[in-house]
């Protein structure tokens, strides 16, 4: 899903460049730049969902589960940041956890909400220092 704010252009630069780090196989480079996109804007969904799917390629579930959860505080009705978020805790043998999670990817594939979808009613996110 596409953030529905305007990013800036340097953060869409770094996006671009990440997901071609993806692409061709350098994951560190693409986590290291999914990193500084989300730096520049922590409210931005694709980097926090691109960062947790880059984290999970390289091993790192917990820093891969932490971002997928910013992602569905982000948008907690999208239905992909709920099933990346069940997959990041299946590879981290947290089974409970990703179960909760794919039902929540289930309750939105039929059409349900999982939040009010008013972004003023939200939590506030990305606050102090994070592992990611």
């Amino acid at each position: 899903m596409a953030d529905p704010r305007q990013v800036s252009e340097e953060i869409s630069r770094l996006f671009d460049e990440a997901s071609g780090d993806l692409a061709v196989g350098d994951l560190e480079a693409a986590v290291e730049k999914y990193r500084q996109c989300i730096l520049l804007d922590s409210s931005f969904f694709d980097g926090w969902h691109a960062l947790g799917m880059a984290l999970m390629k390289t091993g790192h579930f917990l820093e891969a589960i932490e971002a997928g959860l910013v992602a569905t505080r982000l948008s907690p009705n999208d239905q992909l940041a709920w099933s990346s978020l069940s997959m990041f805790y299946v590879r981290n043998n947290q089974i409970a956890e990703a179960e909760s999670a794919g039902v929540k990817a289930r309750i939105l594939s039929w059409g349900g909400k999982i939040a009010k979808e008013d972004p003023e009613d939200a939590p506030p996110i990305f606050e102090g220092k994070t592992t990611i």
